[in-house]
């Protein structure tokens, strides 16, 4: 399968298809074939996302959404936890100050602060929204 699809893809590479010439019709769509990836990974403290939560609960901090309210006992406790300022950005290990630094978001609202390099301000997705 894995074969197929790399001669499909050489094929692609030496016929390009230009918008004007797609057609309506969907040919084959390939997925699931496995490729390595090579990724930074920064720690993340958990009583550090424990004391945000405590403060702040596992409520989203942008739209409000709270998961154990809409899903009961699986959504209890689940939120992202965002970072006001990248830690990419820090280039670092540095000391996390869990109420001034962290902020508990939904992966939605956490999606949209990172459409933006550095991540949106809070402040400003809120104003987003309608």
């Amino acid at each position: 399968m894995v074969d197929s699809y790399r001669t499909k893809l050489a094929q692609q590479a030496m016929n390009p298809v230009y918008p004007d010439e797609v057609s309506d019709e969907p040919s084959e769509f390939i997925e699931g074939a496995v490729k390595q990836v090579t990724i930074n990974s920064y720690e993340r403290d958990a009583k550090a996302r424990a004391v945000c939560i405590a403060k702040h609960k596992a409520i989203c901090q942008v739209c409000n959404f709270d998961f154990e309210a809409i899903y009961g006992a699986i959504g209890k406790g689940f939120i992202h936890i965002h970072h006001k300022v990248d830690l990419a950005t820090i280039g670092k290990s540095y000391q996390v100050d869990p109420i001034n630094d962290l902020i508990p978001v939904c992966p939605n609202c956490h999606a949209m602060l990172h459409t933006e390099e550095p991540a949106m301000d809070i402040e400003k997705l809120k104003l987003t929204m309608s």
